[in-house]
């Protein structure tokens, strides 16, 4: 009898602990003691028949979840209802991609946890119960993994960044999240997941550290690589002394260069001179017209003399029409001149907005009031962020000044100035994903003033000036290295990285700025970023940072060189690597578009001419008509000649000098013919083309 009383007790018991842990706590948490279904019901011990239904019944929904809840499971053994179960999620788990969509299978299986309510049970449903959660809560690692995987596939789910997402759906407090079982990675060349076979590998990595893989070598001291966003893939190197260089998709370093302006570009030898070729920027329409943007310091021709050291001239060139690989070196046009008196602070870099206008970064060259003076308003432009429009049809200006420019109706200001107050900003860079968005986003390093190495990071705006405006965040002194912009990460290859600004110094120091979670109002927070050994990554970063680039799928570049001579060949190229990924990939696999020819109606018919980015046909001096096919003599051919050349008139028979001004007597000579003949089949040339650019 004792024995019985016993039973019913604890069985009374083992009854109230049950129906207590269905129920919620005072935190809204459900208790981890016993595990419930999402209805709160207790979860059923799988038989092998009942494991049977779901593994042949469930299609490849049901394959998933009993391969991850094998034994105990929540999913009905009905087939009926475990894909009615499934339907339900329907709108937000659908997706083409592959990838996506293995974690979308693994997401819909967690109704089918033993551990479901506590997954989905939250305060935040307590608050809305009239929504039902569409996922679980999900680990970090996990949920960042899901993010950056499917937010280009699914995005009406994705509204946010990655820390707010995970911050929304992420487990809180310590509590389970899923995957509450254990993952098995897909091994595989493709895989995202590190398989046994790379264990060591993992080893060999601190969590925040990268690779620096060398790409390229035998440079002189390369300056920056960009790309032309035209689906070729090709990187183009630039190197100080004036030469810029193709790298291929397929990483080959073309023979011939793409630029050669070595002759026109006065560089320095010194430790601290920046003079050069400083930056390469290509027109957002790059495909169809061929233009790109050029800065570089040079001292010639009618700025032999005066109170300056050299000249920063930015100039406009043209790609051939008969290789894509090379410039036209006659499309030359100037498109602004700025006097610097002093080799440092120089600036010079080129880069365009999302809405197409050419921003010209430059520093304030260590100039002082009283150097101002001396070189008598030339230098206005100095420390300024300068926004012109090269899009013009004004064939007698290079660019026009944006009607939103904020000093378009100024006295005392010039009109190209966006903002101003910089020092000496060192690189800047667009954030990409702002610029698909719509808005513009521009963050430059610079130095806190004139004589100091302390750096900070701005984000350029309209009209403001950085010498009193606060920075968006304040770097620490290193070594009284100056600081060197990066690039805002915005490929495929490290889910880790993207979105976080790289940067460096010239001592080699590379840094990371990422937009903080926390709650004490601090938007930005600095990590040092850790390169792997030699041993685990197979390369090491060597020497001083000169540069970033960045190519057409987004992924960093770091320009290097341990020598400080130009003369010497000790410049590298590394790209930034995540050693936890696989190189490329599958993803983030692109099809590359082989470069096309130039083939613009300006481009095939302006002769005597130069095109303009909106395909206007400008003439050059002697020359008329919207082809530039019509020669101009001033103050005209006299009787009866024609204009040929300009200012050269062909004569009739019995009339000489270039405006057929002389008479003599004679008969015409086959040198008269022939060109008659040829004025003639000029002329029909002309006519011909004139019809075709027409139509």
């Amino acid at each position: 009898m004792k024995h019985l009383q016993f039973v019913l007790v604890l069985a009374i018991a083992v009854n109230v602990w049950e129906c207590g842990d269905a129920k919620f706590g005072e935190r809204g948490e459900l208790s981890s003691r016993r595990r419930r279904c999402y209805d709160g019901s207790v979860p059923k011990r799988l038989k092998k028949r009942e494991r049977k239904v779901l593994l042949d019944g469930g299609g490849a929904s049901g394959e998933v979840c009993h391969r991850l809840y094998p034994r105990v499971s929540c999913c009905p053994t009905r087939r009926a209802a475990f894909q009615i179960l499934h339907r339900r999620d329907a709108r937000v788990f659908s997706t083409n991609n592959t990838e996506c969509g293995r974690l979308l299978e693994e997401i819909k299986c967690a109704r089918c946890s033993p551990n479901a309510q506590v997954l989905f049970h939250s305060l935040d449903t307590e608050k809305m119960p009239h929504r039902e959660p569409d996922l679980p809560r999900l680990c970090q690692d996990f949920c960042r993994d899901f993010y950056y995987t499917c937010r280009g596939h699914i995005p009406e789910l994705f509204q946010a960044d990655v820390d707010e997402f995970c911050q929304y759906y992420g487990r809180r407090d310590g509590s389970l999240c899923f995957p509450d079982f254990q993952r098995k990675p897909l091994h595989g060349q493709d895989s995202n997941y590190l398989g046994d076979e790379k264990i060591e590998d993992i080893r060999k990595h601190k969590h925040n550290c990268y690779c620096a893989q060398e790409v390229l070598s035998g440079l002189r001291q390369p300056v920056a690589a960009v790309h032309c966003g035209d689906g070729s893939q090709r990187l183009f190197v630039l190197d100080r002394e004036g030469i810029v260089r193709i790298l291929t998709h397929d990483l080959v370093m073309l023979k011939e260069p793409f630029l050669d302006i070595h002759k026109l570009v006065q560089n320095g030898i010194k430790g601290g001179d920046e003079r050069g070729l400083l930056s390469l920027a290509f027109h957002p329409n790059y495909k169809k017209n061929g233009k790109l943007y050029v800065s570089y310091t040079t001292n010639q021709e009618r700025w032999a003399i005066g109170p300056h050291d050299h000249i920063l001239r930015v100039v406009e060139y043209t790609v051939s029409r008969k290789n894509p690989n090379q410039v036209d070196m006659r499309t030359v046009r100037v498109l602004m001149e700025v006097a610097e008196l002093h080799r440092k602070h120089l600036g010079g870099q080129l880069l365009f907005g999302p809405d197409g206008l050419l921003h010209i970064i430059l520093g304030d060259g260590m100039i002082t009031l009283d150097d101002m003076e001396e070189m008598d308003g030339l230098s206005d432009f100095t420390g300024s962020v300068l926004r012109v429009d090269v899009d013009t049809d004004c064939c007698s200006s290079p660019y026009s000044i944006p009607l939103n420019n904020p000093y378009f109706n100024s006295t005392n200001q010039p009109p190209e100035i966006f903002a101003h107050g910089l020092h000496d900003p060192g690189r800047c860079a667009v954030d990409q994903l702002q610029v698909d968005n719509g808005s513009l986003s521009i963050l430059c390093t610079d130095n806190t003033g004139r004589n100091t190495t302390s750096g900070r990071i701005l984000e350029i705006s309209k009209g403001k000036d950085y010498e009193n405006e606060p920075s968006v965040y304040n770097l620490q002194s290193n070594g009284g290295a100056p600081p060197v912009g990066g690039f805002i990460y915005r490929g495929c290859q490290s889910r880790r990285l993207y979105g976080s600004y790289v940067f460096g110094d010239k001592n080699g120091n590379l840094r990371i700025l990422q937009k903080s979670s926390l709650s004490n109002g601090e938007e930005w927070q600095e990590k040092p970023l850790c390169l792997g050994s030699t041993t685990s990554c197979g390369t090491i970063l060597a020497g001083n940072i000169l540069g970033f680039g960045e190519d057409e799928l987004g992924e960093v570049y770091i320009l290097a060189s341990s020598k400080t001579l130009t003369q010497l060949y000790g410049g590298k190229l590394y790209k930034l690597v995540d050693p936890k990924r696989p190189y490329t990939p599958k993803e983030c696999h692109r099809t590359v578009e082989p470069p096309e020819l130039l083939m613009t109606a300006c481009s095939r018919h302006c002769k005597n001419g130069h095109c303009t980015p909106t395909g206007k046909c400008c003439c050059s001096p002697g020359w008329e008509g919207p082809l530039c096919r019509v020669a101009k003599c001033e103050p005209g051919c006299r009787n009866g000649g024609v204009c040929l050349e300009p200012n050269k008139c062909l004569c009739k028979s019995g009339y000489s000098g270039d405006m057929c001004e002389s008479s003599e007597r004679g008969m015409p000579n086959d040198q008269d013919r022939d060109g008659i003949l040829g004025h003639i089949m000029d002329m029909t040339s002309y006519l011909l083309d004139l019809t075709s650019y027409i139509a």
